[in-house]
């Protein structure tokens, strides 16, 4: 029976494929965080929507945070792509550092991502000099399972278009923007907003919106190489 067939469970199940009175089978994709999926509406990221993630600083773990979501989406039966857009740019430190610090400022190191289980074919780096607007197309194209983007300034109705961006293309988006006063203080159209600061042994988190969710601290710790 067609009902049957795993391969058209997997065409209806995907997040880019509506269905009338009816949404995809699995509404959250894995965090790999216990203690962060426990304060999040579904247990887990958004399958489509817009999560703004603001740092004290590059490289302190934000990335190392969604990678488990990464392997996820890139390993499905259909997946889309994984776009990056305008990635910060730097050479790679070759020092022994903790493996979320490999990132930093820097290009996605493909031997990194592999070993986090990303599949490196639906990795897809976009340079350009209008990072909002490319965002904005690559959510908007239905094409993409997963974007992340790096900006500075950004005003309350982009955000706003980049929420319905992700919606139009049945898309979850990372923004990755600098934390301070004025992010805490501005108004944002994301349905999750997490702010990430430095902690022993890891990261603390600090879930500033979270619809349908818990706001507060969460400790994530990372082991050691």
């Amino acid at each position: 029976m067609l009902a049957d067939d795993p391969r058209l469970a997997a065409i209806l199940n995907h997040p880019a494929v509506w269905r009338g009175g009816s949404a995809a089978l699995s509404s959250a994709v894995p965090t790999g965080i216990p203690a962060l999926e426990a304060c999040l509406p579904g247990h887990g990221w958004p399958q489509v929507g817009l999560v703004e993630i603001l740092t004290s600083r590059l490289g302190i773990g934000e990335l190392y945070l969604i990678l488990p979501a990464l392997a996820w989406l890139t390993r499905q039966p259909a997946a889309r792509w994984c776009a990056w857009i305008t990635p910060p740019a730097g050479p790679f430190a070759e020092r022994a550092l903790p493996p979320w610090h490999r990132f930093g400022p820097l290009e996605p190191f493909a031997p990194t991502l592999v070993a986090h289980g990303v599949s490196l074919s639906r990795v897809l780096v976009v340079r350009a000099d209008a990072p909002l607007w490319a965002c904005e197309q690559a959510l908007r194209s239905g094409a993409c399972d997963v974007t992340l983007a790096w900006v500075q300034r950004v005003q309350p109705r982009a955000l706003r278009r980049l929420q319905l961006a992700t919606e139009r293309g049945r898309t979850l988006a990372f923004l990755f923007r600098a934390l301070s006063a004025h992010t805490l203080r501005e108004s944002s159209r994301a349905p999750l907003r997490i702010a990430v600061q430095p902690a022993t042994e890891g990261v603390r988190l600090t879930l500033l919106n979270s619809r349908g969710g818990t706001r507060g601290d969460v400790i994530v710790s990372f082991e050691r190489p």
